[in-house]
C-alpha cells in the first residue's frame, strides 16, 4: 500500500520561563493506504498533539509532515485550511456537531465549503446517514440524538468529503459500551469494504483490540510500533 502520511524529525515544544515540554519529540512515522491504527498511552504522551500536527490543527516547532507526498508544514494558514478540508476528516470525542443543524445538514455542511451543488451534498449526506445507520434520523438536530447517534453523524461528516483518511481522536470516550461497540463495528466495516484509513488517539482497549497496528507514545516518544 502507498504511504500517505510521513512524518519526518518531527517536534513540538512549549516554552515556559522555567522549562521546554517536548509534547511531541522527534517523531518519525509512515501510514499506509487502508491501515486501521491507534496510537496508544498514558495521559500526556502526545496522543492528541501528534494528531492535531497530522492533522494541520497545529503546527510543528521543527520537522515535516508530508500527506500524499505534500509538505503541510509548509503550506500558508489559508492553503492549510483548503487543503484539510479537500483531504482530511476528522472524528472528536465531543462530537462538535453544530446545534442548530440537522443530521442531514451537519454532514452536508463540509461539501457546502467545499463548493460542490446543494442537490449533490443533499444527496450524498443522506446515503452516508444510511450507512452510518441514521437515514431515518436525517431531520433530527443533535440535542434529539443519542450520544453513539450524534457520533455517527460526525463520522458520516468526515466521510463527506471523501478524504483520503480521517483522524479520530478518543471518538468512544463519551460512549456507553454498546454505542462504543457498534460505532467500532462500522468504522472497521467501512475500513475493509472501502479501504478508509483510520488513525485513532486512544485510551479504549477496544480500540486497541480492533486496529491492526499500535504504536504507543511515551513523553512524544514512538517506544513502541507493533504489526498485528
Amino acid at each position: 500500500m502507498s504511504t500517505i502520511i510521513e512524518t519526518s524529525g518531527l517536534y513540538k515544544i512549549y516554552k515556559d520561563q522555567a522549562s521546554e515540554i517536548h509534547a511531541v519529540d522527534g517523531v518519525n512515522l509512515r501510514i499506509s493506504q487502508g491501515e486501521f491504527t491507534a496510537i496508544v498511552g498514558p495521559s500526556g504522551s502526545g496522543k492528541t498533539t501528534l494528531l492535531n500536527l497530522i492533522g494541520g490543527l497545529d503546527s510543528p516547532t521543527s520537522g515535516s509532515i508530508h500527506i500524499d507526498g505534500s509538505d503541510i508544514s509548509r503550506l500558508s494558514p489559508k492553503e492549510l485550511v483548503d487543503f484539510r478540508l479537500h483531504h482530511i476528516g476528522f472524528i472528536f470525542q465531543s462530537y462538535n456537531l453544530i446545534p442548530v443543524l440537522t443530521a442531514k445538514e451537519n454532514v452536508s455542511f463540509v461539501m457546502d465549503l467545499q463548493g460542490r451543488r446543494s442537490r449533490e451534498a443533499g444527496q450524498r449526506s443522506l446515503e452516508l446517514l444510511e450507512a452510518v445507520g441514521l437515514g431515518d434520523r436525517a431531520d433530527s438536530r443533535p440535542a434529539k440524538l443519542s450520544g453513539g447517534q450524534q457520533q455517527r453523524v460526525a463520522v458520516a461528516r468526515a466521510l463527506a468529503s471523501k478524504p483520503r483518511f480521517i483522524l479520530a481522536d478518543e471518538p468512544t470516550a463519551n460512549l456507553d459500551s454498546k454505542s462504543a461497540a457498534n460505532l467500532l463495528d462500522m468504522m472497521e466495516k467501512l475500513n475493509e469494504q472501502e479501504q478508509i484509513t483510520f488513525l485513532f488517539s486512544t485510551h479504549d482497549p477496544r480500540i486497541m483490540a480492533k486496529a491492526r497496528r499500535i504504536i504507543t507514545l511515551e513523553d512524544g516518544r514512538i517506544v513502541g510500533d507493533i504489526l498485528k
